[in-house]
């Protein structure tokens, strides 16, 4: 699952949030979660669950939903 995909579904930022950053990644050489911490629409600790459940997800080992 992607970064953006897990904080939407946790509600942490919006799906016009998403695609403004989004937009903007791609003039910038940043990673998604340092733009959306310097947008300030997250927190580091957001970001740092958000990745954390990412890489779970990614390694077969998420399994509550």
């Amino acid at each position: 699952m992607l970064l953006g995909q897990i904080l939407m579904r946790k509600k942490l930022i919006s799906p016009d949030q998403l695609e403004a950053v989004i937009n903007q990644q791609s003039t910038s050489k940043k990673k998604l979660g340092e733009l959306l911490l310097q947008r300030g629409l997250i927190v580091n600790e957001e970001l740092e669950a958000a990745l954390k459940e990412q890489y779970w997800r990614k390694n077969g080992f998420w399994v509550i939903d």
